[in-house]
């Protein structure tokens, strides 16, 4: 897997959990211990994660709705790292 593909994966899950932990009841420890792995790994593809959080901001997308292709776009560059 590209890094792109997979940093937008642990980006949108990550995403997922912090959600889940705005609502009442909160989220189990497993899934907090997730959290924490999910921000280990993103550290490996910091550029992947820069470009996916320009687009995010630049063009008001919400991360659940940002593809792979939009990123390999905005940067073509990271497509093939």
């Amino acid at each position: 897997m590209e890094p792109v593909s997979v940093a937008l994966q642990l980006l949108k899950r990550q995403a997922e959990i912090q959600r889940q932990m705005r609502k009442p009841g909160g989220i189990p420890v497993l899934e907090e211990r997730e959290l924490f792995a999910i921000r280990e790994r993103l550290v490996q593809y910091p550029a992947a994660v820069q470009a996916i959080t320009q687009i995010a901001g630049a063009t008001r997308t919400p991360l659940e709705q940002i593809r792979v292709e939009d990123v390999e776009k905005w940067d073509g560059r990271l497509s093939t790292n």
